[in-house]
């Protein structure tokens, strides 16, 4: 399972990469892999503002439905329409292609809070 060091991590298994001032959000490897095939992702529109630990979309497996929660708050400046035709990116290319969406961050401490690569593989091993 992949934990690239670069990025920050939340509980809720999403991922954070501070670029150009922006925040881009995503789902980890542990995530995707024990949703099983993802089948359908919903996201939020741009212009929406997200809340810390608030749910911001779903993705929905052939398991289950799992809500998306915000690592951070801020205002949704991108989203990532191809996961919209192509929902299958999520388990393929969880850290590429499967971004969902680039926040304007209201407050980067929120970033500085999350877990580092150490400490998320910590969390995904006592499991």
């Amino acid at each position: 399972m992949s934990i690239p060091k670069e990025l920050r991590y939340s509980e809720e298994h999403e991922w954070v990469k501070i670029e150009d001032g922006k925040v881009i959000v995503g789902i980890t490897d542990f995530a995707q892999h024990e949703l099983g095939d993802i089948v359908f992702v919903e996201l939020p529109e741009v212009g929406a503002e997200v809340k810390v630990n608030e749910p911001f979309g779903s993705v929905e497996s052939v398991k289950t439905v799992s809500e998306l929660y915000a690592p951070v708050s801020g205002k949704v400046v991108q989203v990532n329409d191809a996961l919209g035709d192509s929902p299958e990116l999520v388990n393929e290319s969880p850290y590429g292609d499967a971004w969902m969406i680039v926040l304007e961050v209201s407050d980067m401490s929120e970033v500085e809070s999350l877990m580092n690569a150490e400490q998320y593989e910590e969390m995904t091993n006592q499991g």
